[in-house]
Protein backbone atom coordinates (compact mmCIF):
# COMPACT_ATOMS: atom_id res chain seq x y z
CA UNK A 1 0.00 0.00 0.00
CA UNK A 2 1.16 3.36 -0.49
CA UNK A 3 0.88 5.38 2.14
CA UNK A 4 0.58 9.48 2.76
CA UNK A 5 3.75 10.92 2.76
CA UNK A 6 3.71 13.05 6.28
CA UNK A 7 0.53 12.52 7.33
CA UNK A 8 0.49 10.98 10.96
CA UNK A 9 -2.30 7.90 12.08
CA UNK A 10 -3.19 8.33 15.31
CA UNK A 11 -4.99 5.22 16.52
CA UNK A 12 -7.35 5.37 19.23
CA UNK A 13 -8.33 1.46 21.31
CA UNK A 14 -11.38 2.35 22.92
CA UNK A 15 -13.01 -0.06 25.37
CA UNK A 16 -15.30 1.50 28.47
CA UNK A 17 -13.55 4.89 28.73
CA UNK A 18 -16.36 7.55 28.75
CA UNK A 19 -14.86 9.48 30.92
CA UNK A 20 -11.98 10.42 29.15
CA UNK A 21 -12.36 9.82 25.58
CA UNK A 22 -13.21 13.88 24.51
CA UNK A 23 -10.11 15.02 26.38
CA UNK A 24 -7.74 12.21 24.47
CA UNK A 25 -9.47 13.21 21.42
CA UNK A 26 -9.45 17.00 21.56
CA UNK A 27 -5.32 16.59 22.47
CA UNK A 28 -4.96 14.70 19.22
CA UNK A 29 -7.00 17.54 17.49
CA UNK A 30 -5.17 20.78 19.05
CA UNK A 31 -1.84 19.13 18.24
CA UNK A 32 0.38 22.19 16.07
CA UNK A 33 1.10 19.46 13.79
CA UNK A 34 -2.40 19.48 11.15
CA UNK A 35 -1.13 16.46 9.19
CA UNK A 36 -3.15 13.70 11.27
CA UNK A 37 -6.04 11.40 10.94
CA UNK A 38 -7.65 9.97 14.02
CA UNK A 39 -9.05 6.20 13.62
CA UNK A 40 -11.13 5.07 16.88
CA UNK A 41 -11.60 1.35 17.57
CA UNK A 42 -14.66 0.90 19.62
CA UNK A 43 -13.99 -2.86 21.23
CA UNK A 44 -17.56 -3.10 22.89
CA UNK A 45 -18.01 -0.59 25.01
CA UNK A 46 -21.12 -0.34 27.40
CA UNK A 47 -20.85 3.23 28.77
CA UNK A 48 -21.38 5.53 25.53
CA UNK A 49 -18.02 6.66 25.15
CA UNK A 50 -18.59 5.31 21.22
CA UNK A 51 -21.37 7.84 20.96
CA UNK A 52 -19.37 10.52 22.42
CA UNK A 53 -16.50 9.93 19.46
CA UNK A 54 -19.03 9.92 17.21
CA UNK A 55 -19.89 13.20 17.90
CA UNK A 56 -16.54 14.05 16.54
CA UNK A 57 -16.90 12.10 12.75
CA UNK A 58 -18.74 14.43 11.07
CA UNK A 59 -16.69 17.90 11.60
CA UNK A 60 -13.05 16.64 12.12
CA UNK A 61 -10.64 13.89 10.85
CA UNK A 62 -12.00 11.67 13.27
CA UNK A 63 -13.35 7.94 11.61
CA UNK A 64 -14.83 5.45 13.95
CA UNK A 65 -14.93 2.02 13.89
CA UNK A 66 -16.58 -1.30 15.38
CA UNK A 67 -15.33 -4.78 15.53
CA UNK A 68 -18.89 -7.06 13.71
CA UNK A 69 -21.74 -7.41 16.08
CA UNK A 70 -19.94 -4.94 18.49
CA UNK A 71 -17.84 -7.45 19.55
CA UNK A 72 -15.60 -7.41 23.09
CA UNK A 73 -12.16 -8.74 20.92
CA UNK A 74 -9.13 -7.02 22.66
CA UNK A 75 -6.89 -4.10 22.32
CA UNK A 76 -4.69 -6.07 20.02
CA UNK A 77 -7.41 -6.40 17.37
CA UNK A 78 -8.75 -3.20 18.00
CA UNK A 79 -5.11 -2.10 16.88
CA UNK A 80 -4.85 -4.15 14.25
CA UNK A 81 -8.43 -3.14 12.81
CA UNK A 82 -6.86 0.51 13.43
CA UNK A 83 -3.78 -0.07 11.03
CA UNK A 84 -5.82 -2.13 8.42
CA UNK A 85 -7.30 1.42 7.58
CA UNK A 86 -4.53 4.13 8.15
CA UNK A 87 -3.30 5.32 5.66
CA UNK A 88 -0.22 7.66 7.18
CA UNK A 89 3.71 7.61 6.53
CA UNK A 90 3.52 7.49 10.49
CA UNK A 91 1.59 5.89 13.35
CA UNK A 92 0.92 7.11 16.91
CA UNK A 93 -1.22 5.04 19.36
CA UNK A 94 -2.98 6.86 22.00
CA UNK A 95 -4.68 5.18 24.77
CA UNK A 96 -8.27 6.18 25.18
CA UNK A 97 -7.17 7.51 29.01
CA UNK A 98 -4.20 8.89 27.75
CA UNK A 99 -3.23 12.92 26.06
CA UNK A 100 -0.68 14.41 24.10
CA UNK A 101 0.99 17.51 24.31
CA UNK A 102 -0.02 19.82 21.92
CA UNK A 103 4.01 19.78 20.69
CA UNK A 104 4.02 15.75 20.26
CA UNK A 105 3.61 15.31 16.59
CA UNK A 106 5.14 18.28 15.10
CA UNK A 107 9.02 17.63 17.36
CA UNK A 108 8.52 13.71 16.34
CA UNK A 109 7.37 14.19 13.05
CA UNK A 110 10.70 16.31 12.93
CA UNK A 111 13.20 13.81 14.42
CA UNK A 112 12.05 11.19 12.07
CA UNK A 113 12.53 12.90 9.02
CA UNK A 114 16.01 14.22 10.51
CA UNK A 115 16.99 10.65 11.39
CA UNK A 116 15.90 8.47 8.37
CA UNK A 117 17.63 5.71 10.04
CA UNK A 118 15.29 5.47 13.02
CA UNK A 119 12.28 3.83 13.10
CA UNK A 120 10.33 4.34 16.25
CA UNK A 121 11.38 7.45 18.17
CA UNK A 122 10.12 8.04 21.79
CA UNK A 123 10.03 11.21 24.26
CA UNK A 124 9.53 11.94 27.89
CA UNK A 125 5.94 12.49 29.82
CA UNK A 126 4.29 12.55 33.29
CA UNK A 127 2.49 10.39 34.99
CA UNK A 128 -0.83 12.06 35.96
CA UNK A 129 -4.19 10.78 38.60
CA UNK A 130 -7.46 10.50 37.49
CA UNK A 131 -8.15 14.66 37.79
CA UNK A 132 -5.04 15.09 35.66
CA UNK A 133 -2.75 16.34 38.00
CA UNK A 134 1.12 15.56 37.67
CA UNK A 135 2.18 12.72 39.89
CA UNK A 136 5.64 11.76 38.68
CA UNK A 137 8.16 12.18 36.01
CA UNK A 138 8.52 9.88 33.15
CA UNK A 139 12.50 9.56 31.86
CA UNK A 140 14.81 12.68 31.99
CA UNK A 141 17.08 15.16 30.29
CA UNK A 142 19.63 12.86 30.77
CA UNK A 143 18.43 9.63 29.22
CA UNK A 144 20.09 7.41 26.72
CA UNK A 145 18.89 5.40 24.25
CA UNK A 146 21.16 2.42 24.03
CA UNK A 147 19.55 1.07 21.06
CA UNK A 148 20.02 -2.42 22.16
CA UNK A 149 17.22 -5.15 21.84
CA UNK A 150 18.31 -7.14 25.13
CA UNK A 151 17.67 -3.05 27.24
CA UNK A 152 14.32 -2.96 25.83
CA UNK A 153 12.86 -6.65 26.83
CA UNK A 154 14.94 -6.08 30.26
CA UNK A 155 13.35 -2.64 31.52
CA UNK A 156 10.64 -1.86 29.05
CA UNK A 157 11.59 1.62 29.78
CA UNK A 158 9.47 3.50 27.45
CA UNK A 159 6.05 3.47 26.36
CA UNK A 160 4.85 2.35 23.18
CA UNK A 161 1.35 4.08 23.35
CA UNK A 162 1.25 7.78 23.44
CA UNK A 163 4.86 8.17 24.17
CA UNK A 164 6.14 7.33 20.85
CA UNK A 165 5.92 8.05 17.04
CA UNK A 166 6.85 4.72 14.44
CA UNK A 167 7.15 5.05 10.78
CA UNK A 168 4.03 2.61 9.27
CA UNK A 169 7.22 0.83 7.66
CA UNK A 170 8.22 -0.38 10.47
CA UNK A 171 4.50 -1.98 11.52
CA UNK A 172 4.65 -3.48 7.77
CA UNK A 173 7.95 -5.07 9.09
CA UNK A 174 7.01 -6.34 12.46
CA UNK A 175 3.23 -7.57 11.49
CA UNK A 176 0.49 -6.28 13.47
CA UNK A 177 -0.24 -7.03 17.57
CA UNK A 178 -0.69 -10.30 18.58
CA UNK A 179 -4.48 -11.38 19.25
CA UNK A 180 -3.50 -13.67 21.69
CA UNK A 181 -2.46 -11.44 24.12
CA UNK A 182 -4.96 -9.50 26.67
CA UNK A 183 -2.68 -8.38 28.21
CA UNK A 184 1.36 -7.29 27.87
CA UNK A 185 0.98 -6.92 24.05
CA UNK A 186 2.20 -2.95 24.16
CA UNK A 187 5.75 -4.63 25.36
CA UNK A 188 5.41 -7.65 22.39
CA UNK A 189 5.03 -5.22 19.93
CA UNK A 190 8.17 -2.64 21.76
CA UNK A 191 11.05 -5.40 21.52
CA UNK A 192 9.69 -6.38 18.35
CA UNK A 193 10.56 -3.52 16.92
CA UNK A 194 13.48 -3.06 18.59
CA UNK A 195 14.58 -6.10 16.94
CA UNK A 196 14.65 -4.40 14.06
CA UNK A 197 14.84 -0.58 13.79
CA UNK A 198 16.84 2.11 15.62
CA UNK A 199 15.32 3.28 18.01
CA UNK A 200 15.32 7.80 19.29
CA UNK A 201 15.03 9.71 22.18
CA UNK A 202 13.54 13.33 21.81
CA UNK A 203 14.15 15.44 25.08
CA UNK A 204 10.96 16.42 24.98
CA UNK A 205 7.80 16.14 27.78
CA UNK A 206 5.01 15.35 24.53
CA UNK A 207 2.70 13.43 27.04
CA UNK A 208 0.59 12.31 29.99
CA UNK A 209 0.30 8.59 31.16
CA UNK A 210 -2.81 8.49 33.35
CA UNK A 211 -3.11 6.09 36.52
CA UNK A 212 -6.34 5.57 37.70
CA UNK A 213 -8.15 2.76 39.43
CA UNK A 214 -9.86 1.03 36.83
CA UNK A 215 -6.69 1.61 34.47
CA UNK A 216 -5.86 -1.67 32.58
CA UNK A 217 -2.43 -1.16 34.04
CA UNK A 218 -4.02 -1.35 37.63
CA UNK A 219 -6.00 -4.65 36.45
CA UNK A 220 -5.42 -7.97 35.39
CA UNK A 221 -1.94 -8.25 36.62
CA UNK A 222 -1.77 -11.67 36.83
CA UNK A 223 -2.51 -12.50 33.60
CA UNK A 224 0.20 -9.11 32.45
CA UNK A 225 2.82 -10.95 34.20
CA UNK A 226 1.70 -14.46 32.96
CA UNK A 227 1.95 -12.93 29.54
CA UNK A 228 5.16 -11.72 29.80
CA UNK A 229 6.57 -15.47 29.84
CA UNK A 230 4.95 -16.05 27.01
CA UNK A 231 6.53 -12.45 25.49
CA UNK A 232 9.84 -13.61 26.79
CA UNK A 233 9.50 -17.32 25.09
CA UNK A 234 8.77 -15.94 21.52
CA UNK A 235 11.33 -13.39 21.80
CA UNK A 236 14.14 -15.98 22.30
CA UNK A 237 13.12 -17.94 19.69
CA UNK A 238 13.31 -14.72 17.12
CA UNK A 239 16.04 -13.34 18.57
CA UNK A 240 19.74 -13.98 19.75
CA UNK A 241 19.37 -12.14 23.32
CA UNK A 242 22.14 -12.62 25.97
CA UNK A 243 21.80 -15.35 27.98
CA UNK A 244 22.10 -12.70 31.09
CA UNK A 245 19.32 -10.87 29.70
CA UNK A 246 17.52 -13.91 29.70
CA UNK A 247 18.02 -14.90 32.75
CA UNK A 248 17.76 -11.70 34.10
CA UNK A 249 14.02 -11.13 32.97
CA UNK A 250 13.18 -13.93 33.67
CA UNK A 251 13.81 -13.11 37.48
CA UNK A 252 11.90 -9.97 37.16
CA UNK A 253 8.79 -11.82 35.87
CA UNK A 254 8.88 -14.14 38.65
CA UNK A 255 9.76 -11.64 41.10
CA UNK A 256 6.33 -9.57 39.82
CA UNK A 257 4.14 -11.93 39.38
CA UNK A 258 5.14 -13.44 42.75
CA UNK A 259 3.96 -10.16 44.09
CA UNK A 260 0.79 -10.23 42.52
CA UNK A 261 -0.04 -13.72 43.44
CA UNK A 262 1.02 -13.05 47.10
CA UNK A 263 -1.22 -10.06 47.61
CA UNK A 264 -4.53 -12.15 46.38
CA UNK A 265 -3.96 -14.61 49.22
CA UNK A 266 -5.26 -17.59 47.47
CA UNK A 267 -2.12 -18.79 45.27
CA UNK A 268 0.56 -18.23 48.15
CA UNK A 269 2.43 -21.40 47.52
CA UNK A 270 3.10 -20.41 43.98
CA UNK A 271 4.13 -16.81 44.63
CA UNK A 272 6.80 -18.59 47.57
CA UNK A 273 8.16 -20.54 44.66
CA UNK A 274 8.36 -18.06 42.37
CA UNK A 275 9.81 -15.60 45.08
CA UNK A 276 12.64 -18.68 45.22
CA UNK A 277 13.44 -19.07 41.95
CA UNK A 278 13.63 -15.82 41.16
CA UNK A 279 16.30 -15.36 43.86
CA UNK A 280 18.09 -18.10 42.18
CA UNK A 281 17.90 -16.42 38.68
CA UNK A 282 19.70 -13.15 39.78
CA UNK A 283 21.29 -13.90 43.50
CA UNK A 284 22.87 -10.70 43.03
CA UNK A 285 19.47 -8.30 42.93
CA UNK A 286 17.74 -10.41 45.43
CA UNK A 287 20.03 -9.64 48.24
CA UNK A 288 19.95 -5.92 47.70
CA UNK A 289 15.84 -6.33 47.41
CA UNK A 290 16.74 -8.50 50.71
CA UNK A 291 19.10 -6.73 52.45
CA UNK A 292 16.87 -3.01 51.63
CA UNK A 293 19.82 -1.56 49.08
CA UNK A 294 17.07 -1.66 46.17
CA UNK A 295 13.44 -0.25 46.59
CA UNK A 296 10.59 -2.38 45.46
CA UNK A 297 7.99 -0.30 43.53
Amino acid sequence: MAYVAGLVSVLIPLYNRAKYIEETIISALQQDYKQLEIIVVDDGSTDGGDKLVESFCADHPVTLYRHPGNANLGQSASLNLALSKAVGEYVAILDSDDIFLPNKLSEQVAYLQAHPDVGLVYGMGFGVNAEGQMVYEILWDGHREPNDPNQVLLDCYFHLPVSSLVRRSVFDQVGGFDESLRAGQDHDMQIRIAEVTKLGFLPRRVYHYRRHGDSISANGLERRWRNANLILDKAIKRFAYRPETIRKRRAIINFRLAQVLWNQKQQRIEAIRRFVYSGLLDPVRALKVILRKEKIK
